[in-house]
């Protein structure tokens, strides 16, 4: 079963356009949602939520169709944008009291439990929270409520490498029952290449890909050779640098044959993004 589907969205803007974003989320699995900044990423998220009204195209949750269904469908949803926001001057246990109102399911149970697993404290203002616990204290308050679909922008932002390595080990935990599901944007590749399962790229308001994990990355190789090479493979290149030891380019696997001379590796997240970014700043000069 899907937990998310998008089909064919479109956003404009003056400087901006959301173009045509299709993509499927299984039940049961994570998903990395790459890009850079402005790319689009945060424009898609709340237009998966209704919070930017779509020019066109359909969302679909857990089958139903998201506008018209929307009220009920958040029941079951949870989701934080950049750095969790909330009430910062309230105390945790006057702002939970406020929002467990809203949620049918809520469960008195099941937040107790987290706030101890969390360490979070009730007292404390959220204002005194650190960055990483306001993180896990949203993570709370859907769990609370038993949330199967997480919208989670930039959740790792700010936190040092052993908290996001915790909250990383958190969503595999989630997810290991199979009825939950997590798409969570970031810009730092590294985390999703230690859990995600499937990997969506955008770039200037285009999907660029979206499989899996091992798909994505197979779909392209880093080639490495002389400067005296390139010429040979340079129209198939989606980009290319030039150092002291000659260059290194992106390609599509399905492009590439054996050239003398030449070596090819994977590329990481980050080489991937790095190359079409290069891409599109040729183009633009191209353009001038």
């Amino acid at each position: 079963m899907l937990a998310l589907k998008l089909e064919n969205i479109n956003k404009k803007y003056e400087k901006f356009h959301l173009k045509d974003i299709s993509f499927e989320l299984e039940k049961g699995y994570i998903m990395g949602f790459i890009g850079s900044n402005g790319a689009g990423k945060t424009t898609t998220l709340k237009s998966i939520l209704n919070m930017i009204h779509v020019d066109s195209g359909e969302v679909s949750v857990f089958g139903q169709h998201f506008l018209g269904n929307e009220i009920k469908l958040k029941q079951d949803m949870g989701y934080t944008f950049g750095v969790a926001v909330f009430y910062m001057k309230r105390r945790v246990k006057q702002l939970s009291m406020v929002i467990k109102r809203f949620y049918t399911n809520w469960n008195d149970d099941t937040y107790a439990y987290y706030l101890k697993r969390f360490k979070i404290d009730e007292d404390k203002k959220v204002s005194e929270l650190s960055e990483g616990m306001k993180v896990k204290y949203a993570l709370t308050l859907a769990l609370s409520h038993d949330a199967k679909l997480f919208i989670l922008d930039e959740p790792t932002s700010g936190l040092d490498p052993v908290a996001r390595d915790n909250l990383l080990e958190l969503f595999q935990e989630l997810v290991e029952s199979g009825e939950r599901s997590i798409l969570f944007s970031t810009h730092i590749t590294s985390d999703l290449e230690k859990c995600a399962d499937y990997i969506t790229y955008i770039n200037n308001g285009i999907i660029i890909g979206s499989d899996t994990m091992d798909h994505f990355i197979n779909t392209y190789k880093l080639v490495k050779g002389p400067l005296n090479k390139i010429e040979q493979i340079k129209n198939n290149l989606i980009a290319y640098k030039v150092n002291s030891f000659g260059f290194s380019g992106l390609m599509e696997t399905a492009l590439y044959t054996e050239y003398e001379g030449l070596t090819t590796e994977a590329p990481t997240l980050e080489d991937i993004m790095i190359y079409f970014a290069r891409k599109e700043d040729n183009d633009e000069k191209l353009t001038v």
